[in-house]
């Protein structure tokens, strides 16, 4: 059977694209400043060799001391820069965090649309397996599974894909449902297009949003799953990361001793990486649910037609 080309118009009212929606994500505000925020930390953690040459867990006989011109966030028990290694711990948890967190999300997406396009059996078997994995308790799996595997960065992406994969196949698949059910999905079945096609050219798009909102919640986990495992001395402790930096401060009695300058900054960067991709994920929320959008007009116009009524009573 000749394939046929759809009616552009129905296609084009139907379909966000990604590209619609980056570019909007880059006018809004709250995006802006969430980007903001990890460029900031990416453009660090790119420049911490030539800001912190040399090996920055590098033990000496300074001992722990506070903040001061020369170390601007203090020293360690050990005589270690604490900026330098938040700046070095930037490296791997944003890469572990970023990797992780798009597995996961790319799995997510491969077996929440192909259940919910192609259905029947192979629908209850995706939908089995996802129901296992989300029956499963993620913090216990997590712990089992760095335990027996060997210590590194790409033992904790894999450990952080196989528990965070489930939740985001079943949102998406949740969502591919409810597309597949549209007239221009059903045009494109009656002019004869393949499942792969439809899939990627008229279902996809029309997910970017709730795509792009699961990838920053999956890197959220991500970045605090490791920093979690890490802390609880189930990580590669060689690594510099910010939980290796939180373990090493507990191990070391930082936290006993109040020495605040060695656990504050790598913990305050965790949380502003999390603030920033919840900005990100708000803004996403705020650009494609109507609900949310307000004209700058409608609290001007709600209060007329307040008044308004008031003076007809």
């Amino acid at each position: 059977m000749a394939e046929e080309p759809l009616d552009e118009s129905t296609v084009n009212r139907a379909r966000v694209s990604a590209t619609r929606l980056l570019r909007t994500l880059l006018r809004n505000g709250k995006a802006m400043a969430g980007l903001s925020i990890i460029l900031v930390f990416i453009i660090l953690a790119l420049l911490a060799p030539l800001l912190f040459p040399g090996d920055p867990a590098r033990i000496t006989s300074a001992g722990a001391s506070t903040p001061s011109l020369q170390h601007l966030l203090g020293t360690t028990t050990k005589g270690q820069d604490v900026l330098g290694l938040t700046l070095w711990g930037a490296r791997s948890s944003l890469f572990v965090g970023f990797a992780a967190g798009i597995f996961s999300t790319v799995i997510g997406v491969l077996v929440g649309l192909s259940g919910a396009y192609f259905g029947r059996g192979l629908d209850e078997v995706l939908s089995l397996v996802t129901n296992v994995f989300l029956l499963v308790p993620g913090l216990p799996l997590l712990v089992i599974l760095a335990a027996f595997m060997p210590p590194g960065l790409g033992t904790v992406i894999v450990v952080l894909v196989i528990t965070g994969w489930a939740g985001s196949a079943r949102v998406m698949r949740s969502q591919a449902m409810s597309i597949r059910g549209k007239d221009y999905v059903a045009a494109a079945l009656v002019s004869g297009e393949r499942p792969l096609r439809i899939m990627i050219r008229e279902i996809l798009p029309n997910m970017a949003s709730v795509v792009m909102t699961t990838l920053l919640g999956c890197i959220i986990g991500s970045i605090g799953a490791q920093a979690g495992l890490e802390f609880l001395g189930l990580g590669d402790v060689n690594t510099i990361s910010w939980g290796t930096n939180l373990f090493w401060a507990t191990s070391d009695g930082s936290l006993m001793l109040g020495q605040w300058w060695i656990f504050v900054p790598s913990g305050l960067a965790i949380a502003l990486v999390a603030f920033a991709l919840a900005l990100c994920n708000y803004a996403v929320d705020e650009i494609t649910n109507p609900r949310l959008r307000r004209p700058k007009h409608a609290t001007k116009s709600t209060a007329a037609t307040t008044v308004a009524r008031k003076e007809e009573k």
